[in-house]
C-alpha cells in the first residue's frame, strides 16, 4: 500500500500529449481509448507504445525531440550483430515500460543527418531523451540490467 491506496499492479502510466499529465491506466482499459483525466485530450496510441517505433531523419523532430515524455532511441543498422543482439532486449523493455517510456529505433545507414547530429561513431548507441533533452547516452551491446540502470535517467 501507498499514501493509504493500494498500487493496482496491471495499469500504465501514460504521459498525456497535449499538457503532459500522468494517467494511470488500467491495461485492459486501453483499447477504449481514454482521455485525459486533467484537459480530456485523447491518449493517443503513441505515448503508449509497446514496441520501438521507427525514426527518421524527417520524423526525429516530432517522434523524440517533441515528444513530452521519456524517449529511450535505439541507433543500429541491420548489418551490426551486436545491433541484432540488443534489439530483443529492447522489444522486451518496451513491453514492460510502456506508457512511461517511448522506445524508438533509428537506421543510422538510412538516416545519417541524425546520426551526425547526435555524433552516432559507433553502434549500438543508445541516446536517452527526456522532455526533449538529451540525459543520458550508452555505446554498446549491454545486458538488459545495464540498461535498465540507465532508464532510471530519464524515469
Amino acid at each position: 500500500m501507498q499514501g493509504g491506496f493500494q498500487m493496482e499492479t496491471n495499469s500504465i502510466i501514460m504521459t498525456c500529449p497535449q499538457c503532459g499529465a500522468k494517467n494511470r491506466i488500467p491495461r485492459n482499459r486501453l483499447a477504449e481509448k481514454p482521455v485525459c483525466g486533467k484537459c480530456r485530450a485523447s491518449l493517443s496510441t503513441r505515448t503508449t507504445l509497446d514496441h520501438p517505433v521507427e525514426v527518421t531523419d524527417q520524423t526525429f523532430q516530432g517522434e523524440v525531440l517533441s515528444f513530452p515524455g521519456s524517449v529511450v532511441l535505439d541507433c543500429w543498422a541491420p548489418w551490426c550483430g551486436p545491433c541484432r543482439m540488443v534489439a530483443p532486449i529492447l522489444d522486451q523493455l518496451a513491453k514492460e515500460y510502456a506508457g512511461r517510456i517511448k522506445f524508438a529505433k533509428l537506421n543510422t545507414d538510412e538516416n545519417q543527418k541524425t546520426a551526425g547530429q547526435f555524433s552516432i561513431q559507433s553502434i549500438p548507441t543508445l541516446l536517452f531523451f527526456k522532455g526533449g533533452n538529451l540525459v543520458n547516452r550508452q555505446v554498446g551491446a549491454l545486458p538488459k540490467g545495464e540498461i535498465e540502470k540507465q532508464l532510471r535517467s530519464v524515469l
